[in-house]
């Protein structure tokens, strides 16, 4: 009784980035959680392994740097209220950290959330929504017909439902390819997963390594009278003087003191022990290869694909930065269309400002003036020139009747 109480006695629930009091009303739907840890693949993956970071960190930060251009159809506009959104989506964020947000989401997670906050059906800010707190609430024909937003235990519905005449719908869904879910997107780190584990267990191992003085451990052989054994009292103050007197980085190289016919014999490491190192480089080009960053730009040694770094990088623009913000561009084009007139808006990066593929233009526009149907073209108009000058040259002139 007393919780019932509570509840009907619980203030409105609200949501910061809008810019209205909200009450969220539950009716209908059962929401459908993310099945997997969004949260332990993060920390396992971006926050303890630098590959998996720097990968992610690479082409978020490519995404957002690079510029939009918007066309309606085949109009290419320089001015537009959706311009000025993605340049200033809200108080507290550029346009680069946002799509840097909404790159970094689906790499990690597989979807990304963004929130429109609408004023008249126009929209005047853009939020990018934590994917593990968004969960998705499918309508009776199955499409998704609401999001729930869940923090520190208070949930805000958004229902998408009744939208896009008028405005656009308060969120939108990116996901990236999921042939075994409907609703949620499939993430690279998630197809790595294997691999960060094998990456992050090589780490350990080797900073156990470096713990023990950088060594493979050894033995102790007793020596003592035929078919004596220490007892126990001898054994336990031997394990605590190992362990209180030689073992870590701090004792690395001390010389240990035997007594009672005790011998040392070090244990060295074999070649099939050392296959670790390998092994790990291994599950670094794995992690690079499932988010499409050459290795070469991660320092990851054992890889000559590539000629030189800034062939490496080209591909890597052309290969992975291009698609996912040309995808991103379109996705919040079509989303965001009905709260500007509804024309059929479209954005695409304009490659022209990107630095990295200035090179792969210059190579282009050589390859085309130097074409062989431009030469052969340019040589028949010579042709054509020099008949007609010769032409005229040898014609009869008016009123003569005579070529000069």
């Amino acid at each position: 009784m007393l919780e019932t109480l509570k509840r009907l006695l619980r203030p409105p629930e609200h949501k910061a980035s809008r810019a209205a009091r909200l009450i969220a009303l539950e009716s209908g739907g059962r929401a459908r959680w993310t099945p997997r840890d969004y949260a332990a693949l993060t920390r396992a993956g971006y926050t303890r392994n630098a590959i998996v970071h720097r990968a992610v960190r690479l082409t978020a930060e490519a995404v957002g740097s690079v510029s939009f251009a918007l066309y309606d159809g085949a109009s290419e506009l320089t001015a537009h209220p959706l311009l000025d959104l993605l340049a200033r989506p809200n108080p507290r964020q550029d346009g680069p950290a946002l799509l840097e947000a909404i790159a970094a989401h689906l790499m990690l997670a597989g979807n990304a959330y963004v929130e429109a906050v609408s004023v008249e059906s126009a929209p005047r800010e853009l939020y990018a929504l934590r994917p593990d707190r968004m969960k998705v609430v499918p309508g009776a024909d199955g499409w998704p017909a609401a999001f729930d937003y869940t923090v520190a235990g208070n949930t805000v519905r958004f229902a998408q439902e009744g939208a896009g005449a008028s405005g656009p719908p308060p969120i939108l869904h990116l996901t990236l390819f999921n042939p075994l879910d409907d609703y949620y997107g499939l993430s690279p780190l998630e197809a790595a997963a294997t691999a960060v584990d094998t990456h992050n267990s090589a780490t350990a191992w080797n900073k156990a390594l470096l713990d023990n003085a950088a060594r493979p451990s050894g033995a102790l052989l007793y020596s003592g009278a035929e078919g004596a054994v220490m007892n126990d009292n001898q054994f336990e103050r031997l394990k605590k003087q190992l362990d209180d007197d030689y073992r870590g980085a701090i004792n690395a190289g001390r010389p240990m003191l035997l007594e009672g016919g005790l011998d040392w014999k070090a244990m060295s490491l074999t070649p099939k022990d050392m296959d670790f190192m390998e092994a790990k480089n291994a599950a670094a080009r794995e992690i690079a290869l499932a988010f499409g960053v050459p290795p070469m730009l991660l320092a990851i040694p054992g890889d000559n694909t590539y000629s030189n770094y800034a062939e490496a990088n080209r591909v890597f623009w052309r290969a992975s930065v291009l698609p996912l913000a040309n995808r991103i561009g379109a996705a919040l084009a079509q989303w965001l269309a009905p709260g500007f007139g509804g024309h059929a808006l479209t954005l695409a990066v304009d490659i022209d400002r990107i630095e990295a593929l200035s090179a792969d233009r210059a190579a282009l526009w050589e390859r085309v003036t130097k074409a062989p149907f431009l030469t052969s073209t340019r040589n028949a108009r010579r042709r054509v020139t020099a008949r007609s000058k010769a032409a005229t040259r040898c014609s009869p002139c008016p009123g003569r009747g005579a070529a000069h």
